[in-house]
């Protein structure tokens, strides 16, 4: 049997146990330091076995997966390595900044012990093991960083058991990593949530802001909703890459600035034009590190168990829903649902099935 042992049964973690649970010769352990999680992990059927005890959990186990948080991650790699683990043991992690903790890694484990860094870039607007998924990382990359002397073997013996998670796996440095997901996810976050507190500023004179702020606004700023504190993890530890990312950044402000004072317009339409370019080029099939969401919104009458009815027509259809929203009513509407999916099919399938019985906009 091979065992996989889980720290931080969450989102991540969760949908991890659940790509192995159940699958011929494997045996997953989930860990958690509060007897309640493990009380949880177990009467949701997502791991085969729960402890409080770290020993326990990494007793024997082939593979350790940290799924904590970034700025838990050395703490945990420290406690792991006064704990006898097996020969050939592998540990990863599956953070989204790679640097640090892989360069701290290589100072910390011990002989017959291996680490490799690992990020899958998929994610949910959920979170905790209640929207762990077996399809989470299905068409999403798998970023594997491994430390300079990492036997290709071992590297390969990772990527192997990562494939039942239908992820495509891909192999880089730990800091060109970083480099990369620094500029398409941490810095894109920084510049919702400015963009958000912006606006609030202004908000705070002129309730028009926060009343006008829909639809468009609220798509392009949705990461601004992000966890606060795993961000503050993820930001501070990868400072110095956004530093410098934020010095580009606002160079390309610099250059709109210019542009407006000079009203150069055929200069606007040239950054348009470059930035739909290269945009119109980028993959849109694959799972990236922010989640991708389709919305369509259904006016909703003031009956009991109306909900219930929507989903249930969906549910039939085998139609996946992600997320459900009632927005406040209008004069003319008693109320819109806002429901949410993850592809664009199932939004199109979604409005075909719910617009006879109700009205549907996208």
């Amino acid at each position: 049997m091979t065992k996989i042992a889980i720290f931080g049964v969450g989102l991540i973690g969760g949908s991890l146990a659940l790509c192995y649970k159940g699958k011929p010769g494997f045996t997953v352990v989930g860990h958690s330091p509060n007897p309640k999680s493990v009380e949880k992990l177990l009467k949701r059927n997502v791991v085969d076995v729960a402890t409080t005890s770290m020993a326990e959990a990494v007793d024997g186990a082939d593979y350790i997966f940290l799924c904590v948080p970034v700025g838990m991650l050395e703490d945990y790699v420290q406690q792991l390595m006064k704990l006898p683990l097996k020969k050939g043991c592998i540990i990863t992690d599956v953070g989204s900044t790679k640097a640090s903790i892989t360069e701290s890694a290589e100072t910390i484990v011990k002989e017959g012990v291996y680490f490799i860094g690992g990020h899958p870039m998929a994610g949910s607007e959920r979170h905790g093991v209640e929207a762990a998924s077996s399809h989470l990382f299905e068409n999403a990359f798998y970023v594997l960083t491994p430390a300079e002397g990492t036997p290709q073997s071992e590297v390969d013996r990772l990527t192997e058991l990562l494939k039942t998670t239908k992820a495509q796996i891909v192999q880089v440095g730990a800091r060109e990593h970083d480099d990369i997901v620094g500029a398409i996810s941490h810095l894109p976050h920084i510049i919702a949530v400015a963009l958000v507190n912006q606006v609030r500023g202004y908000n705070e004179t002129n309730p028009l802001y926060q009343n006008l702020a829909a639809g468009g606004f609220r798509d392009i700023t949705r990461i601004a909703s992000s966890e606060p504190m795993i961000w503050r993890d993820i930001l501070v530890n990868n400072r110095q890459v956004l530093l410098k990312l934020l010095s580009d950044w606002n160079l390309e402000i610099s250059r709109f600035v210019e542009l407006l004072e000079n009203s150069d317009g055929e200069g606007i339409v040239e950054q348009f034009r470059i930035a739909g370019e290269f945009r119109s080029q980028l993959p849109e099939r694959r799972k990236g590190m922010i989640t991708s969401l389709f919305d369509i919104y259904v006016d909703i009458p003031d009956h009991p168990g109306i909900i219930g009815q929507i989903t249930t027509l969906l549910g039939n259809a085998r139609i996946n829903l992600s997320n459900i929203q009632i927005i406040e009513s209008r004069e003319d509407v008693p109320g819109i649902l806002r429901l949410s999916f993850r592809n664009q099919e199932d939004a199109d399938r979604a409005g075909e099935l719910l617009s006879g019985p109700y009205a549907v906009h996208v």
